[in-house]
Formats: structure tokens, C-alpha cells, sequence
């Protein structure tokens, strides 16, 4: 008899061709499967960050920022539901990120630096006219009473005020420095006082106090010379303006005083007859003034160039100091028969795994006259923090200690890369140890370390809590604080003079930010050129 080549049910029969199996069979599937959830995952996530940046916009009145952020997330809509834009599926995450985190950050400094932008020239004029009306507002017998609530759009502490108001008809408005608007949707308690509203945090009693004196100064206009200003923390009230501005001569009258204030469109304010200005101006593009503010003014310039030359002696110093102990630490630890290395890269690695914060606070603490650490173990009396040079070698020494166990961590690994049969070579061709070291060792480190070198000097050429946290900035001259301190950066000579004065400069700040972005990426450049570290490693 023939042999039977059927088989169970089901299975095709041996003399019929075998399907081939589908490629991967269920894994492939499954795999596919999963890919398919992770990608809607990631792209319902996209789209509600897209969501919750639109929000604000929305509140805000932005429609250029709706409008690219909805482009945006219609890009990566069409990028990653294509089958034809492979590429791209690598490449706009990347650029995504370039731009939001280093291209628009440096276009708006670099846009406001041309600017004089400060916190008496915010807006547009049509604002500062408003805020001018609307700060002078008084009240008369007649004047509309509202219920108050205070807000913010963001955050309670920075964010801008906003009056939530409630007329006697339970009417609910929202009040900012552009004006008033009608409040749909909003939550009112028996009182009248807004407690929810869709797009603003109202303020507790506290954070309405930590405000108050902004308060004092917030005012709501409503047109017509008329504005809202609050009287106490629960209430505010509809008055007129005593200062009008009058289109015909563009200037400001003061109907109490008779002042006349007249526009001056170059520097965005309104001036009297005496050069006094009132505080509410606006923003005006100033060009490079902000610029040669520090480049030829006498008063700022012979400080400017000052601070940039201790700032780059700063940062050459302690880079030099930092490569020197970290790279001699780790060749004292590289010894082939040293016992308890993990202990002492542990030990060494202590002051880079502290908090640098908590660090520079004790630095500052033991270097104090009267009970610091180090004149008690010295037996000195040196004003460490007092005296120009005493401090600026204070400064160096403490970021020497924080710093040189990255560079020992560095170091550590690439001395690890070195095989050590070239510096054995190099002795059997009669090199000593330190010639050995100079021209076999050294340029092999110097390959990895060089860019990480120029890193570490540009880092430090900005390191704003080395000297703030310490000196801050001091010690001072005679002349005061205007001229720079002895152990000033650039950095922290901007700060204390854009912020620390009666209003914020954010366009000088934002001049002096140019500069210095410009000073590190020029000598960043040319070392890196000069090293030829990087086509070393491309070969």
C-alpha cells in the first residue's frame, strides 16, 4: 500500500507547496502593533503641550503665537503620519529644539539690545498714555464702586495684575493695563468676589500683601481720561483723570498742576519744559546706543574694559589651575601599584558631588576676618574679602577646589585610553618619565581634552555664582558700585547694574549679553582652530 501522506485536519498535505511564513510572524505584528500605541502616545502628548502653550496665547491676545504654534504641531502631524518623510522624522525633534532653546532666545536678546526696554518702557505708547490716564484717576461723589479681586495671568509672584471686578449686577470684568473686557464663565461667590476664572490665578491674602506696592501704582483704563484704581484690597472704583493727553499737541496736561508734558518719540517718554519726564514711557528702538553706552561713554567704559580684563584673567586662572590639579591627581592615581584608588577617587570626587551652592556659602564663611577658618588656622588677620587682591585670589581658590575634580574624572578616563605600551616604548628609546610624559602622553590627553578645556573657559567666563555667591562683586571703590568691583565679571557687573537699580534696563542688559556671547564665541573658535583637537578626533 502507498504510504498516507495526509495529515491532521487542517494541515495541508505533504505533497501540497508549504505557505511560506509571513516575515517576523506575530512578533512582527506585535512589534508593529506597539509601535503603532508608543506613536499616538507621543503625538497625543505633542499635541497637548501644543494645547497648553495655545492657552495662554489665547488669553493674551497673541495670534502670531497661536498661529506658530499650531504650525508646529501640524508639521509634526505631517512628518510622522507620512510614509515619505523618513529624514525628517530625525531631524525635527533636533531642530525643534535648536530653535526654541538657541535660536529665538539669542534673535530676542539681540532684538531687544537695540531697544530701550526697561521697566518704564514696556509697552506701546497707546499704553503708556493709558497707564499715564489712568494712574491720576480720582475719585468723585459719583463714581462706580465694583467688588475687587486680585489676579495675575501666571505666575502670583511675577506674573502681571489683573483686576477681577463684579459691578452691582453681578457683571463680572476682567482689568489689565490694556483696558477692560467682560469676564464670561467666571465664579462669584455671595460676596461678589471672583474665586475661578478660566485663564487667571487669583491671588491669596498673602501674595495680594507681597504685591501691595504694585497695587498702589496698578491702575485700569477705560477710556475717555476715566481708569479703575482700588481702594483696599476688597474693592475699587471708576473715577476721571487729572492728567489727559491731548492728541493736537501730543503732550500730557495736568488739569490740577497746568504741567504740560510733550512727547519726545526718540527716547519714548513725555518731558516738561524742565526735562523732568513722567515715569510711564514706551518702547522705542535706540539703535547702538546701548552699545557705545559702554564702548566710549567714559563713565562705564574705562569699568567695562576693566572687568573684561580680570574676567578673562578669571577664567584663564582657574581653567589653567583646575587642568594642572585634576590632570596631576590623576596620574598620581594611574599608578599601576597604588592600593585603595576607589577610596581615593571617591575622596577626590567629594567637592564635585556637593551641592555648589551650600559650597560657595561656607568658602565665604571661612574666608571672614574676624572668625573665618582660614585666618584662625594661620594666625592672620586678612581682610580676605576686603582687600582687591586678596579676594580675587579668595575667588580663584575656592573654584579651583569645586572645579578640579571634573577635570580629575576627565583626565582619569582618557588617561584609561592610553595604551600604556607608547610610554614604555618611549623609555626604551631613552625618554625619561617628563619626556615621556611631554610628547607621548600629553598630546594624546590633549586630543580629548582640549575641547572640554574650552568648555570649561567659556563656562567659567559666565560663572556668575563663583563671584556672586562670595564677593558679589566687591570689594568697591570710592566711586561706588557704577565703576565695577574688583572681583566683578561681566556678568555680574551687568546684572547689579541692569536690575539693581530703580527700574530694570533689560535692553543695556541685553547689549552686555551680546557682548559677552560674542567675546566667548570668538575665543572659542580661534582655540579650537588653533588646538585642531576636532580633526583629530575626526581622523
Amino acid at each position: 500500500m502507498g504510504k498516507d501522506n495526509s495529515g491532521p485536519a487542517g494541515s495541508p498535505s505533504a505533497g501540497a507547496p508549504a505557505r511560506p511564513p509571513l516575515p517576523g510572524g506575530r512578533f512582527a505584528a506585535r512589534g508593529s502593533l506597539t509601535g503603532t500605541l508608543v506613536k499616538i502616545a507621543l503625538l497625543g502628548l505633542f499635541t497637548a503641550l501644543g494645547v497648553w502653550a495655545v492657552l495662554p496665547l489665547y488669553v493674551a491676545g497673541n495670534w502670531w503665537g497661536i498661529a506658530l504654534a499650531v504650525a508646529v504641531v501640524a508639521l509634526v502631524y505631517w512628518v510622522y503620519l507620512s510614509g515619505r518623510s523618513v529624514p525628517a522624522k530625525y531631524l525635527v525633534p533636533g531642530v525643534l529644539l535648536l530653535m526654541a532653546f538657541q535660536i529665538f532666545p539669542v534673535l530676542y536678546t539681540m532684538s531687544t539690545s537695540l531697544t530701550n526696554m526697561s521697566d518704564g518702557h514696556r509697552g506701546t505708547k497707546e499704553q503708556a498714555i493709558a497707564s499715564i490716564e489712568a494712574y491720576s484717576v480720582v475719585s468723585a461723589d459719583d463714581s462706580e464702586e465694583y467688588t475687587l479681586t486680585v489676579a495675575t495671568t501666571g505666575d502670583p509672584d511675577t506674573g502681571e495684575l489683573v483686576f477681577l471686578l463684579t459691578d452691582d449686577d453681578g457683571q463680572a470684568y476682567a482689568g489689565d493695563s490694556e483696558g477692560l473686557e467682560e469676564l464670561p464663565g467666571a465664579d462669584v461667590d455671595d460676596s461678589g468676589k471672583v474665586t475661578e476664572a478660566f485663564g487667571y490665578t487669583v491671588l491669596s491674602p498673602n501674595e495680594v500683601n507681597a504685591r501691595s506696592d504694585e497695587l498702589q501704582e496698578f491702575a485700569v483704563p477705560t477710556g475717555d481720561g476715566a481708569g479703575i484704581r482700588s481702594s483696599g484690597l476688597n474693592s475699587a472704583f471708576e473715577g476721571t483723570a487729572q492728567r489727559v493727553h491731548d492728541p493736537g499737541c501730543d503732550c500730557i496736561e495736568d488739569t490740577e498742576t497746568g504741567a504740560v508734558y510733550t512727547a519726545d518719540d526718540e527716547r519714548g517718554a513725555f518731558y516738561d519744559e524742565d526735562g523732568e519726564r513722567l515715569a510711564q514711557g514706551w518702547q522705542v528702538g535706540v539703535g547702538f546706543d546701548n552699545f557705545l553706552r559702554f564702548l566710549i561713554n567714559p563713565t562705564f567704559a574705562s569699568a567695562f574694559f576693566g572687568t573684561l580684563v580680570w574676567n578673562i584673567a578669571f577664567a584663564a586662572s582657574v581653567t589653567f589651575l583646575v587642568f594642572v590639579v585634576g590632570l596631576a591627581v590623576a596620574l598620581t592615581l594611574h599608578t599601576p601599584r597604588l592600593r585603595g584608588k576607589t577610596v581615593y577617587r571617591i575622596l577626590v570626587v567629594l567637592p564635585y558631588a556637593m551641592s555648589s551652592l551650600a559650597m560657595y556659602l561656607l568658602w565665604r564663611d571661612m574666608f571672614n576676618t574676624d572668625f573665618g577658618l582660614f585666618n584662625r588656622m594661620l594666625g592672620t588677620d586678612v581682610d580676605w574679602l576686603g582687600d582687591a587682591w586678596a579676594a580675587r585670589g579668595a575667588v580663584v581658590l575656592a573654584n579651583v577646589w569645586l572645579g578640579y575634580p571634573y577635570m580629575f574624572l576627565v583626565a582619569t578616563g582618557a588617561l584609561q585610553a592610553i595604551p600604556r605600551e607608547l610610554s614604555q616604548a618611549a623609555r626604551l628609546d631613552g625618554a625619561g618619565p617628563w619626556q615621556a610624559f611631554r610628547h607621548v602622553t600629553l598630546p594624546l590627553l590633549m586630543v580629548a581634552m582640549a575641547p572640554i578645556l574650552i568648555a570649561t573657559f567659556a563656562f567659567n567666563f559666565n560663572n556668575f555664582n563663583a563671584v556672586w555667591l562670595l564677593t558679589r562683586g566687591g570689594p568697591f571703590p570710592a566711586e561706588g558700585t557704577m565703576s565695577g568691583g574688583a572681583t566683578d565679571l561681566l556678568i555680574t557687573y551687568t546684572y547689579r547694574l541692569a536690575f539693581s537699580e530703580a527700574t530694570a534696563q533689560y535692553g543695556y542688559a541685553a547689549a552686555m549679553s551680546v557682548m559677552i556671547f560674542l567675546i566667548v564665541s570668538v575665543m572659542s573658535v580661534v582655540s579650537l582652530s588653533r588646538s585642531r583637537a576636532l580633526q583629530e578626533v575626526d581622523r
